[in-house]
């Protein structure tokens, strides 16, 4: 709840840079599978929490305080013979200035997560080489999410995360997984990181930066101007929508922020929201209900 920007304070964390390394939580629920011999389940757990937390994503050397708080959920539907077919909830959030608040950041759920596991295999990702769905997928999403928090820090700071999403795309192109190609109805993979490069979704990365670096970030000493800085990044994904309805972005971004916008305008300061659920309602329909308990 944003009421915690009010409640404790704490002393600005240093953030240096565009990125950070990972903090990952990650839990494989099996209960779908009638499988007597629980122990893959738990070892892969294990194993895929050590991959992310232990890889060294990037070039650069972060504090424990800079790291990204990542939660993955990887739900196993079937399994058998080493093969397992899954879906994979993904979550990051990011912290806000002068606050004990975590913003959530992206919040997306993939249902084509299959690959091959063999209890014990190591897991080791190659960038220049698809070898493991795996493997592959995650890191994928490791490099979207940490793409997406350096956007809320400097305006377009993920672009290099996203080329190396991107590359993943492209040498997974050859394979037979799916989730990766473009010539599908499904939402995928290709489509969320040629999205992120994009040109026309150009508002989507703007937004990103502008709400949590001018609107949250200032929120805990100037409550009002963080305000209108959040409300006008709603006017700018309004002209996003009108071009490209529909967006794949546009999903994952309220996917993520419904709730906290909710609370950002439901609490302190009191600001007149009329024209802003207005905004909501148009560019963000399924989430009427949440647009509608704004309190003003």
């Amino acid at each position: 709840m944003l009421k915690h920007f009010y409640l404790f304070l704490i002393t600005l964390l240093p953030f240096f840079g565009i990125g950070q390394e990972i903090n990952a939580v990650i839990t494989i629920n099996s209960d779908q599978v009638s499988q007597t011999n629980q122990q893959i389940f738990t070892t892969l757990e294990r194993s895929l929490t050590d991959f992310v937390n232990k890889t060294k994503w990037t070039n650069r050397t972060y504090n424990e305080v800079e790291k990204l708080n990542v939660r993955m959920f990887i739900t196993v539907t079937e399994f058998q013979n080493d093969r397992f077919k899954a879906s994979i909830q993904l979550q990051s959030s990011r912290p806000v200035y002068n606050s004990s608040y975590e913003s959530p950041v992206f919040n997306f759920k993939d249902n084509q997560y299959n690959f091959e596991y063999t209890e014990f295999q190591p897991l080791v990702f190659n960038e220049n080489v698809f070898e493991s769905n795996l493997v592959s997928v995650v890191a994928f999403y490791n490099y979207i999410m940490l793409g997406i928090d350096a956007d809320t820090f400097e305006l377009e700071g993920g672009t290099d995360f996203y080329r190396k999403a991107q590359n993943i795309v492209t040498q997974a192109q050859g394979g037979n997984s799916a989730g990766w190609s473009q010539d599908t109805k499904e939402r995928t993979r290709f489509e969320l990181v040629d999205n992120l490069m994009s040109n026309a979704f150009k508002e989507y990365r703007a937004v990103m930066y502008n709400y949590h670096r001018k609107g949250l970030d200032i929120l805990a000493d100037n409550n009002s101007t963080g305000k209108q800085v959040i409300s006008g990044s709603m006017r700018l994904l309004e002209t996003l929508v009108k071009r490209r309805p529909n967006a794949f972005l546009i999903q994952t971004f309220f996917d993520a922020k419904s709730e906290e916008i909710q609370n950002v305008f439901s609490d302190g300061p009191k600001v007149d929201v009329v024209q802003l659920k207005d905004i909501l309602n148009r560019i963000a329909p399924l989430y009427s209900k949440t647009w509608n308990a704004i309190t003003y």
